[in-house]
């Protein structure tokens, strides 16, 4: 069994020169990062429309019971044609900002886990971080009343998309951290957003059923004690066509059996590489938070990590399948309603569409 210690030594890089033939080769100067990061706020928002499963069951043939046997699943939310992949992830962001008490012109990274944005440029990353400082997305008027920002000597964030659907968030916060420990941030929202029910095929009854949209965001900050563990990532070439949303149809289609397999044959594995990179044991892990893509499938991978007694994340109930956004999502959630510990061991782990995986372990913010 590893300690919290062992978890919040990480590596770090050396400068120097390189010798050869006789003479020292310079270097180029490598900024001094911080020792790691920490999760310093959590943030979250959900379309206010609510579909149950008896609205589902009035367009295809299913009925709640069906529904919730099979994905565990009682209401998901659906964001309305007006509302982005990016407004979503600014108002995330936003929460988690105003939890962490950090002003948004701190931040030096925005990091933007989707796999749904309909627009390619500005990337959804940089319409966040225009957002952040002027209050509306780019392109849109300023509020009546109020005057446009002057942004001609203003320096803003790096900005970054990530696709690796539902991955993907575990893959950014691992982007933001390193960002943070190589010097090159400071201060990094990371968000998962998606509009899954855009990219839906309404009259298909093995997806129809999942889908759902959503955004979830943490604030990163350097720390001189690590509270963000190693990211730990991969891929399953065998299953890489699991998962799609492909042109010229552009809807979310999956072979369900086989990520069904995957997850409950291979997952628990992927998972165990994740904790055992971070230094501790299984049994330090406090806190599970899992893509919630399946009831069925979160709580046997919560079974074969021993971790069935432990704080298991089981937002799929309420918000259904969101991709890239179901574990930052989740986390907040359950975070602002009392029902993570402070301070305590979580393993993140999400697979998906790629096929891919991705996890680290982390620390739960003090209250």
């Amino acid at each position: 069994m590893g300690t919290c210690q062992e978890f919040l030594t990480l590596p770090t890089p050396t400068a120097g020169g390189i010798r050869g033939r006789g003479m020292i080769v310079a270097m180029l100067t490598l900024p001094a990062g911080a020792a790691g990061s920490r999760i310093v706020g959590l943030g979250h928002h959900q379309p206010a429309k609510v579909m149950t499963n008896d609205d589902i069951a009035r367009f295809v043939e299913t009925n709640d019971e069906w529904i919730r046997s099979r994905t565990g699943i009682v209401t998901r939310h659906v964001a309305a044609d007006d509302v982005s992949v990016a407004d979503m992830a600014t108002a995330a962001a936003e929460h988690a900002l105003a939890d962490a008490g950090v002003a948004s012109d701190d931040v030096d990274l925005v990091v933007v886990a989707t796999a749904t944005a309909a627009d390619r440029s500005p990337n959804t990353a940089g319409r966040v971080a225009y957002a952040l400082r002027t209050g509306v997305q780019p392109g849109a008027s300023t509020p009546e009343g109020e005057e446009e920002p002057d942004l001609r000597d203003v320096v803003g964030p790096g900005v970054i998309d990530v696709n690796t659907a539902c991955s993907g968030f575990a893959y950014a916060v691992g982007i933001a951290d390193q960002a943070i420990r190589a010097g090159s941030a400071r201060t990094a929202v990371v968000i998962g957003s998606e509009k899954l029910t855009a990219v839906t095929d309404w009259s298909d009854r093995s997806t129809c059923i999942l889908t759902a949209d959503g955004a979830g965001a943490v604030v990163l900050q350097a720390a001189e004690e690590p509270a963000v563990g190693p990211v730990v990532w991969g891929s399953e070439p065998e299953i890489t066509p699991a998962v799609r949303i492909e042109a010229p149809d552009d809807r979310f289609a999956q072979d369900g059996r086989a990520v069904f397999k995957w997850a409950i044959t291979r997952a628990a594995d992927r998972a165990r590489r994740v904790v055992e990179a971070s230094g501790l044991g299984l049994d330090d892990i406090q806190v599970l938070v899992a893509h919630q893509a399946n009831l069925r499938i979160i709580e046997p991978l919560a079974k074969s990590l021993g971790m069935e007694d432990r704080v298991v994340v089981t937002d799929i109930t309420e918000s259904g399948n969101t991709s890239a956004a179901s574990i930052p999502l989740g986390m907040s959630k359950w975070w602002h309603a009392g029902r993570l510990p402070e301070g305590a061991p979580a393993l993140l782990f999400g697979f998906g569409g790629g096929f891919t995986w991705a996890g680290q372990v982390v620390l739960t913010p003090q209250r």
